[in-house]
């Protein structure tokens, strides 16, 4: 982390820090401002870099994110939400969790390629795959490299059943795909809202679009006959969590019909990100908020237990679920389950010759 880094708001983005890279041995520091040595400062454009991975479809492991399989064409998110958990594995293409997450895109140029291989392969059972389930698969790359609308169109023409979630209106540019998959029961889509205050959001997810247009995001595709679901996700005691009632309300009049959510955690470099941007964007409320996150996780920013780190306990994270629980049943969330067509798939073969 460069010295000028802590002096220096960068609007537009989340962090505003590089928390060291734990996989990384050196360190690039500034020590003195009057050092007569040229500083490099950090470029604050995005680029984008191009890679050629090995799979594309990678297994959950974890029994409590409710999905079994994830597809991420991008890793890295321009979108610069402060609490995201995927700034920890930007570390494993050696880069850093924080500024570098949302400035160094890695773009899976291969993504469909590899998704074709994968449904081709022996056995495969057709379970359903989640895009987005680490970074936004509509962020603002999505617009000039079309990744996710060709993810799309294999899941299409193999009739492979897709989860989706995103905070970004981009994808009503494939209502087309979307609605065809929902016909045949193969598509759920979910989108993140975790608070309808927008100075709030520009300051915690800045590159994302406005909760107003999240909100027509799900009713146009509702309209579309596509199943909507909501995230509300994550919660932060002491800043959104006093939304609940009046985000359900809106998401169940938009035409959502399931909702969920999660109270934030801030495991690995991400606490120090977090921390830093909550100083700086709430000193007055720091200190409450910062001690709320903790009661929610035994005294703590983070905790890793299965079954409890998504969602809390203690007195403020039950007061959070039952505060949740209550609004979405007045509003008629969660009424039903929504089970995807597992049975239509099918490998698409070249027709063969009669000679």
């Amino acid at each position: 982390m460069a010295a000028g880094e802590e002096k220096t708001y960068f609007k537009g983005r989340g962090a505003q820090v590089n928390p060291h890279n734990k996989f990384l041995k050196d360190v690039y520091v500034k020590e003195h401002e009057e050092g007569i040595d040229d500083w490099e400062e950090q470029d604050k454009k995005t680029s984008f870099i191009f890679e050629s991975s090995k799979t594309i479809v990678n297994k959950v492991e974890s029994p409590d994110v409710g999905m079994a399989y994830s597809l991420n064409p991008y890793q890295g998110c321009e979108h610069g939400c402060t609490y995201c958990y995927a700034r920890n594995s930007h570390q494993y293409w050696g880069y850093s969790a924080g500024i570098e997450f949302e400035r160094k895109i890695i773009v899976k140029k291969d993504a469909p390629i590899l998704f074709k291989k994968f449904l081709e392969k022996k056995g495969w059972d057709a379970t359903t795959i989640s895009l987005s389930g680490n970074t936004d698969c509509y962020q603002p790359a999505e617009r000039k490299f079309k990744l996710t609308r060709q993810l799309l169109e294999i899941a299409l023409e193999y009739k492979q059943p897709i989860g989706m979630i995103t905070k970004n209106s981009l994808i009503l540019r494939d209502t087309d795909i979307l609605s065809e998959l929902a016909k045949l029961n193969l598509c759920m889509v979910y989108v993140s809202i975790n608070s309808l205050n927008e100075d709030l959001r520009q300051v915690m997810e800045p590159r994302t679009t406005t909760a107003k247009q999240r909100l027509k995001v799900v009713e146009k595709l509702s309209e579309a006959g596509i199943p909507m679901g909501v995230m509300v996700a994550p919660l932060v005691p002491g800043l959104s969590d006093h939304e609940i009632p009046k985000i359900l309300k809106a998401v169940a009049d938009a035409g959502a019909s399931k909702a969920g959510y999660t109270v934030v955690r801030l495991n690995g470099a991400i606490g120090q990100i977090f921390e830093d941007w909550l100083r700086k964007n709430f000193p007055d409320r720091f200190d409450k908020v910062w001690h709320m996150i903790q009661s929610c996780h035994g005294g703590h920013v983070n905790d890793s237990r299965f079954g409890d780190r998504m969602r809390g306990d203690g007195n403020i994270a039950q007061l959070i679920r039952d505060n949740f629980r209550l609004h979405c049943r007045l509003n008629g969330l969660n009424q039903k389950e929504i089970a995807l067509d597992h049975t239509l798939f099918r490998v698409p073969r070249a027709q063969t010759s009669l000679f």
